[in-house]
């Protein structure tokens, strides 16, 4: 054994262990002990045991079959779903690529070389041949971790991007629900104007018997006119909406807006209770989260690997062959050549290139961190907004309701005062707007109940938990490099 190679070999062994770059720690967010908007509030109950907590198929818990189907389609046909599937196996891909590093390269080049030197060239003219059977082993023993961290850095990001999967798989879900209940509830509008619709027209035929009775007066066949021709405007701007919204739907599912109807259906109850836990666990149920906390990671092995171009590079090559003139003996002892050594690369003087790119890791990760951090404030503000809304909505339905009610017996009368002739029709259409307006806001409200309810089943991560992001051995299988086994590897992994 050589001098060098045994140099190379000692450097080896007291090097391998050695370790560059700052070791990670998540960083600290700030959360609090309780949501702020409980208190009061029964739009939620509490998820004890943790059992309890949403599951993977959260729009179950509206009971609504159509919901149900259509959601199943999200999952497996929405085009922005693929997208981030397609990018998870690019990353997952990198992984396999780093680690790969590991190892040696191998490689040959074998050749046949036949010459003639001419018949003027002496004793030593005429044709020859070799032949060479070369192979070449090049190696980089990761000394100060450069692998490692390159590794860990594309297994960080390779979570990035399963999780940015389940939060675009989440916000096509919500998306969905929201386009949904948005549709129903437009439905049930349109069917108070359609009942409506009716009932201006039995009064404009009531108007206009009573005006060929003398009793009404052509004025009050003209407000009529206006108001029924006024509710049918709506009806119709109403069919426009409910139209873009199931061509939304129909995208999200996948499928071209004229392949999807979607049937006429109303809320058929008040959204229920959402199971909520304590305010620690949504920093391990929200996908986007945990995907900032993985950027987080990612920027620290960065700064390892920024480190590591402060020390010296070692190469062990060698390349052993079969060097023969006669085919016949290529495969014989006598044919066998070879030579290796190391070789070790130092950069002495940059001037302060690498410190520099030292400093912009660092301030990568540091921002990073702010980002993290400004992801989970984010996260508890849409909690609270959301368990706000659910509250006084549900107190705002109570008042409406009150209205419609009032509103219904305020027009018996009115409509009996008409009749007798003690009262104009001006009244009449007065109340009778009254009355549309307070059973259409009631409607507005029930629906802004569910999306608050979809909104707040979103914002606690709709089931998803930060255990099911893929390890880097998952990452690197050779299992996960069938698309088809993208969920498989979603298994609890140690972090």
């Amino acid at each position: 054994m050589t001098r060098g190679w045994k140099y190379a070999l000692f450097s080896l062994l007291v090097c391998s262990g050695c370790t560059i770059g700052p070791k990670y720690q998540r960083p600290t967010a700030p959360a609090t002990p309780a949501f702020k908007e409980l208190n009061g509030n029964d739009q939620w109950k509490m998820a004890t045991p943790s059992d309890q907590l949403l599951k993977g198929k959260w729009w179950e818990m509206f009971n609504d079959p159509e919901l149900n189907r259509l959601e199943e389609l999200v999952a497996i046909d929405n085009q922005n779903v693929k997208q981030a599937e397609a990018q998870f196996r690019q990353a997952r891909a990198l992984v396999a690529g780093n680690y790969a590093n590991y190892f040696p390269t191998i490689g040959s080049n074998p050749s046949i070389t036949q010459s003639d030197t001419g018949k003027n060239a002496g004793r030593a003219g005429g044709t020859s041949q070799s032949f060479s059977l070369p192979a070449t082993v090049s190696w980089e023993p990761d000394l100060w971790g450069r692998v490692r961290l390159s590794v860990e850095n594309a297994s960080d990001n390779a979570q990035v991007s399963a999780a940015d999967l389940e939060n675009s798989r989440l916000s096509a879900q919500a998306l969905l629900a929201t386009d949904y209940f948005a549709m129903v509830g437009n439905d049930m509008q349109q069917a108070i104007l359609a009942d409506t619709i009716q009932a201006y027209q039995r009064n404009l035929q009531l108007t206009i018997n009573r005006f060929n009775g003398g009793v009404a007066s052509r004025s009050d066949i003209t407000l009529a006119q206006t108001q029924l021709a006024g509710a049918q405007a709506q009806s119709t701007d109403l069919r426009i909406t409910r139209a873009q919204l199931e061509h939304a739907i129909a995208v999200l599912t996948g499928q071209p807006p004229s392949a999807l109807e979607v049937p006429i259906a109303m809320i058929a109850a008040p959204p229920p209770p959402v199971p909520l836990a304590l305010p620690s666990t949504l920093l391990e149920r929200r996908p986007d989260i945990a995907a900032n906390e993985r950027l987080v990671a990612a920027a620290n092995a960065n700064i390892g690997i920024a480190q590591t171009a402060y020390y010296p590079t070692l190469t062990l090559s060698a390349t052993p062959g079969l060097l023969s003139t006669s085919l016949a003996t290529l495969f014989t002892w006598g044919s066998r050549v070879w030579s290796a050594g190391p070789s070790i690369s130092q950069t002495l003087f940059d001037f302060g290139r690498r410190n520099a790119q030292v400093q912009l890791t660092q301030a990568a990760y540091d921002a990073t961190v702010a980002a993290y951090r400004q992801t989970v404030l984010s996260a508890f503000q849409e909690v609270e907004d959301d368990l706000a809304s659910l509250r006084y909505l549900a107190e705002e339905a109570g008042q409406q309701q009150e209205a419609v009610v009032a509103a219904e017996q305020a027009l018996v009368l009115e409509n009996a005062r008409y009749l007798a002739g003690t009262d104009s029709y001006l009244n009449v259409i007065t109340t009778q707007t009254i009355e549309l307006t307070d059973k259409q806001a009631a409607v507005t409200i029930l629906q802004r109940r569910m999306l608050a309810a979809v909104d707040l089943v979103k914002a606690l991560g709709g089931g998803w938990d930060a255990s099911t992001l893929p390890s880097t051995d998952q990452l690197r299988s050779a299992e996960s490099a069938n698309p088809d086994n993208t969920q498989k590897i979603a298994q609890p992994t140690a972090r």
